[in-house]
């Protein structure tokens, strides 16, 4: 039988999944390149429990798509057209199986996943998933061109959204159903920082990585040269702050990880529920990437402009100082000495602050022992004036000591 000429009578997905799959004598499912499923046998009720979650899920869950990374699976069928064995792994509940990818020029649209349960595949097995891969391009290319063109007019109400074009939120909102997305009640923007313009190759992985983290929903995505920039829904998230947080720096790790990409800043804005407001979100997340450049270690774990605190207002009270022509007593009598005697003291009361006056920390940080920074800050306390057991002085000491870098910057 010239098994080629199958494919000729098939009509959908399914009919080949189960054709592969009957030629095969093994399940058989169908994914697309960000891991979605799109296809599966139906006929062998032979599984394992990553098939099933995907089935039940629609697409591969997180947790088997990190595995396959780490084991270097996807790494290869991303880099070759022919298939590849996976060794079972326990602990997802993934069984032994062959991939291979589905490939249109030098981009992968998919990919073939074969179970192979009761019996191992073999070269005549291989060849025939390679040409099964190459029969198949012509069904995802329409699929992936319907998909390409939702996303430009995503990108393009995203856009408006983003310049406040809209007057009304009824508008938004019929422009979100027109685009078949479920606006979330609440929300938050988010924006990555790249250190170059990001091109389109990188854009492809980013949207795998999009795709795939499942830890939030992202609604609508943009780039404009160095930054991404994401729309992400928060409905039923109890701790939304927290998730941000983790799912902002999960990104990053996984992009240098994965990609080689690295030095990527990111940040997001509160939350919001208004989506006349996603302009405002936006710059409340440009705003803690400028004060990020600015304070790279004060503010290197904070990430959301809702954690800023009195960094949210510095320009203003730089703005308010230089007005008044106010000078701290304290900074400049130890400035004073420190140039005199050649000693650090206002850098030692910086890090004192920095470090939430714990002076184990701080004595770390400044590589002493603490008997030696309990002097200095006796020291300190005398020659500035200052109380350090008064928390107004000592928040009015660290403002300062921020606004005179800031100043400098």
């Amino acid at each position: 039988m010239e098994y080629d000429s199958i494919w000729d009578n098939l009509d959908s997905l399914e009919e080949f999944a189960d054709a592969v799959s009957e030629f095969l004598h093994c399940p058989v499912t169908i994914e697309d390149r960000n891991h979605r499923l799109l296809a599966y046998s139906t006929h062998d009720e032979r599984t394992d429990p990553a098939r099933i979650s995907t089935i039940i899920g629609r697409r591969v869950p997180e947790k088997v798509i990190n595995s396959l990374w780490k084991e270097g699976i996807i790494p290869s069928l991303l880099n070759s057209r022919d298939p590849v064995r996976v060794k079972k792994i326990e602990d997802i509940g993934l069984g032994d199986r062959v991939a291979v990818s589905i490939w249109h020029k030098n981009e992968v649209l998919g990919f073939i996943w074969a179970l192979e349960i009761d019996r191992v595949l073999g070269e005549a097995e291989f060849a025939f998933l390679k040409r099964a891969a190459q029969a198949i391009k012509n069904k995802l290319l329409p699929m992936q061109a319907r998909r390409d063109k939702k996303e430009e007019r995503s990108q393009e109400f995203f856009w408006k959204l983003l310049t406040s074009h809209f007057q009304t939120e009824e508008a938004i909102i019929e422009n979100f159903h027109r685009l078949q997305i479920n606006p979330s009640s609440s929300y938050a923007l988010a924006v990555f920082q790249f250190r170059e313009d990001i091109s389109s190759n990188e854009e492809k992985k980013i949207l795998y990585l999009l795709k795939t983290i499942q830890q939030l929903k992202i609604m609508l995505y943009t780039i404009d040269h160095q930054k991404l920039i994401l729309l992400i829904a928060l409905d039923h998230i109890d701790q939304p702050l927290t998730t941000l947080s983790e799912f902002v720096q999960t990104f990053v790790e996984k992009t240098e990880e994965r990609f080689g990409v690295g030095e990527i800043t990111p940040a997001f804005s509160s939350l919001h529920t208004d989506y006349l407001d996603v302009e405002r979100a936006y710059k409340e997340a440009l705003s803690v990437i400028a004060i990020k450049e600015k304070f790279p270690l004060e503010v290197k774990e904070i990430f959301g402009y809702q954690n800023l605190g009195i960094y949210r207002f510095i320009d203003v009270l730089l703005e308010k100082r230089t007005k008044d022509g106010f000078k701290n007593h304290a900074l400049e009598k130890l400035r004073e000495y420190d140039e005199k005697h050649q000693t650090n003291l206002t850098e030692t009361i910086e890090t004192f602050l920095d470090k939430d006056n714990n002076v184990h920390e701080a004595a770390k940080a400044l590589n002493v022992h603490v008997n030696t920074l309990a002097y200095r800050l006796k020291r300190i306390a005398e020659i500035g004036e200052i109380n350090l057991k008064d928390p107004n002085q000592k928040i009015t000491l660290y403002i300062d000591l921020k606004l005179e870098r800031f100043k400098h910057l």
